[in-house]
């Protein structure tokens, strides 16, 4: 691409993971943090920079101001001669400069380095901090699992091949071995692994390997596959999964009290199994009645093989360096899973083919047992099964800062009866299908950005922008962040509009169907026979806040009338704050305002004070930012 070329691009997309802008007077640590993960980044393709153009901060939308280089033949120069000096290995950057308003700009295009010469990283930093990753619109530090993408095609050993020093070939059970056999049966009976002894079977799947005195020894993988209930708990006691039932939509601490939760711990064949059994017999049911057929089936909320899928990637992928369970946790309108390890494939390319494999030795068992699908299409079958369902999408999040992985399942239909009576008060804004859609994802979830909707609509980045921009135009998204990191959270008039129209989750739930149509101003020409899962939190959620507080702070809150001066909710919101973090959507329920007062009226003020603090001070906009009181303080 040309300059001209970058320049609309950063108009219409902002920086993403191809495109990065800067002012750049010289060259300086910045361009070449970018130069090296663009370098990086698998199957990128490198990636380029503009230099010369600054981002006009206050607008509320991307858009970019042509400043020029002062002195391009200079930088040109620097830059070549650092890419060349400053890495492992020299970068070799096609430079070029342009004209742009009259003012002279610089294009640099970053190749990708092949396989065999990654990690580029920084000579006077090392590995793996000197490396970097092109994340989204960030260049992101290497950590020891990017190591691992870049050295698989060296045939470097991946952790999960590793032996386990205090294991032995008595920590085998006999019966997850018989399990294993059953299942690659099933897949393919001709195997001819099947005939093999254990021990031939084991040391061809890489469960074991010859150790420094010759003797067989279970490796990371052979433990976690077939390992005895004994073994697991010594040698990885927090690799366990966690079933936890939450009452209402939040998170709420003090889990001896207000959860309900099942830790299952088992070889992974039989912990996959019990996993799936434990949700599927938790979640709602529905009613449904298949043409043709005269007894009805009770289908759950979620369909089986979505969950399977998610299930799967969970224990594939996650981080087994990490002590921390995998977590599925149940609210009343949704279903997370949390695994310990963010997602080593680009969130910009979840679901395309193509995988990258933390547990490759689990991965290829998984595989061929068709516990998991082909490579690189286990997001797409959960995607495209929900939509087959007619349910809404899932939402994933890679999140490298906490190094965990999100899916989460909402219980909802879409454009069922509820969700047409509640979209026929904006007729007047003509909403599209896609756009309609978007709406009842960032109210149910919270939170839609470009990679959600475009899996929801099928379609490209740009026009998924456009339909965000103009949701947020009208008034009913406020938008994050910057880049491709931007997301969209509702705002008040979306999530205040037609609240009493809105049913509270009732015992029973709907049928389910799977027709689909477009978007009808009649309620019965639409999934006429849905009733939508949704539920309004209200008083139950206050009560539970409320529930946390010591009695003469809860009545306090109790007395809180809406007309209290402003002076005096924020003490309380301080009061509040010494207790533990609180996010903006929890005080909301419990002071009855509406978030946007909350932040405008009692935190900022709170914050430029300094008597309250945020919790994610690097994120400011992010989701989970909660607010805590700085002690030493006075008022």
């Amino acid at each position: 691409m040309n300059a001209s070329e970058l320049l609309q691009n950063l108009n219409l997309l902002d920086e993403n993971e191809r495109i990065e802008a800067k002012r750049a007077k010289k060259s300086g640590k910045s361009i070449l943090e970018t130069v090296c993960a663009f370098a990086n980044e698998p199957n990128l393709g490198g990636g380029w920079l503009l230099l010369g153009v600054v981002r006009e901060e206050m607008a509320l939308f991307p858009g970019y101001d042509v400043e020029g280089v002062p002195h391009p033949d200079q930088l040109s120069s620097d830059l070549a001669s650092q890419c060349a000096t400053t890495f492992n290995q020299p970068v070799r950057v096609d430079i070029s400069t342009e004209w742009l308003d009259e003012k002279p700009v610089i294009v640099v295009h970053v190749p990708e380095a092949a396989s065999q010469d990654k990690p580029v990283y920084f000579k006077a930093v090392g590995l793996p901090r000197g490396a970097f990753r092109r994340i989204g619109s960030t260049d992101q530090r290497c950590t020891e699992d990017d190591m691992t993408i870049f050295y698989q095609s060296r045939q470097q050993e991946s952790y999960d091949a590793g032996t386990v020093s205090d294991a032995e070939l008595e920590d085998f059970d006999d019966a997850a071995i018989a399990d294993y056999r059953l299942a690659r049966g099933e897949a393919n009976p001709d195997a001819e692994e099947l005939h093999w002894t254990d021990l031939e079977l084991l040391q061809a799947l890489k469960a074991v390997r010859r150790n420094n005195a010759g003797q067989w020894q279970p490796t990371v993988a052979g433990l976690l596959l077939f390992g005895r209930s004994v073994a697991l708990r010594r040698c990885f006691p927090m690799t366990r999964v966690d079933y936890i039932r939450v009452p209402g939509r939040e998170w709420v601490p003090n889990p001896d009290r207000r959860f309900d939760t099942v830790e299952l711990r088992a070889p992974l064949f039989s912990l996959l199994r019990r996993a799936q059994a434990a949700v599927l017999d938790d979640l709602p049911k529905a009613f449904g009645l298949d043409e043709g057929e005269l007894q009805r089936s009770d289908k759950p909320a979620i369909p089986q093989r979505a969950l399977r899928e998610a299930l799967v990637n969970a224990l594939m992928h996650r981080n087994y360096r990490v002590q921390a369970p995998v977590q599925i946790i149940r609210y009343s309108n949704r279903l997370e899973i949390r695994n310990p390890g963010f997602s080593l494939k680009s969130p910009e390319h979840l679901g395309e083919p193509g995988s990258m494999p933390r547990n490759p030795v689990i991965a290829a068992v998984l595989h061929e047992t068709r516990f998991a699908e082909t490579k690189g299409s286990g997001i797409r079958a959960i995607r495209e099964t929900m939509d087959a369902a007619g349910l809404a999408p899932p939402l994933f999040e890679s999140d490298r800062g906490q190094d965990q992985f999100v899916t989460q399942f909402l219980f909802h239909h879409f454009l069922g009866e509820e969700d047409i009576r509640w979209l026929a008060q904006f007729k007047d804004l003509h909403l599209s299908n896609e756009e309609a859609r978007a709406l009842i994802v960032a109210r149910e979830a919270g939170v839609i950005d470009n990679a959600t909707f475009r899996a929801l609509s099928k379609v490209d980045p740009l026009a998924a922008s456009a339909t965000l921009r103009r949701l947020r135009d009208a008034g009913l998204l406020r938008q994050q962040g910057r880049g491709s990191a931007t997301y969209y959270q509702p705002t008040d008039k979306l999530l205040e509009s037609r609240e009493s129209d809105r049913q509270p989750l009732s015992g029973r739930t709907a049928p389910l169907s799977s027709k689909k149509g477009p978007l009808s101003s009649d309620p019965g020409a639409l999934y006429s026979n849905l009733e939508a899962l949704s539920s309004n939190p209200g008083h139950e959620a206050r009560d539970s806040l409320l529930n946390e507080l010591p009695g003469h702070l809860a009545a306090r809150v109790g007395a809180l009338g809406q007309r209290h001066p402003p002076e005096e909710v924020r003490e309380l919101v301080v009061a509040l704050c010494e207790q533990r973090a609180w996010r903006v959507e929890e005080l909301a329920h419990l002071l009855l305002r509406n978030p946007e007062t909350i932040r405008q009226n009692y935190l900022r003020p709170l914050l430029a004070q300094k008597r309250i603090a945020m919790t994610l001070p690097d994120t400011p906009n992010s989701p989970q930012q909660a607010y805590r009181a700085v002690e030493g303080q006075q008022k």
